[in-house]
């Protein structure tokens, strides 16, 4: 069982930054593949990124490369989603999920397992 709790959401403006964090409990957390979903108010669900277990391959959604990153420390059972540049567009409520035992990367949200509670981001213009 793995228990992801997700912090860092928060109103930000547009042009600037925002760092959210996802803490998760467990066992062999490097051998889990972790994801970032998000949830616009009246939309479904999105994939944002993925990070592979050792923190060596990360995927992206077209819509935020080269303005989002993904990382993890495996020591600190954290992962981290970097967002710069925010626009108003990136209002949501932002999930972690975690593969289970699997490293691989995936957008594919049927694909993981485990699933923090969300932080609420709010980007104003």
């Amino acid at each position: 069982q793995v228990e992801l709790v997700e912090s860092g959401g928060g109103l930000g403006q547009a042009g600037g930054s925002l760092r959210l964090s996802c803490a998760a409990s467990g066992h062999a957390f490097s051998r889990n593949a972790m994801g970032w979903f998000r949830q616009a108010p009246g939309k479904e669900r999105e994939f944002v990124a993925s990070i592979s277990g050792p923190g060596g391959v990360m995927l992206y959604d077209d819509s935020v490369k080269g303005r989002v990153t993904v990382s993890r420390d495996n020591a600190k059972n954290t992962v981290y989603l970097q967002i710069n540049a925010l626009k108003p567009a990136d209002t949501g409520v932002y999930y972690c999920a975690a593969r289970a035992g699997l490293v691989r990367v995936t957008s594919d949200s049927s694909h993981y397992t485990y699933w923090g509670q969300g932080t609420q981001v709010t980007v104003s213009s």
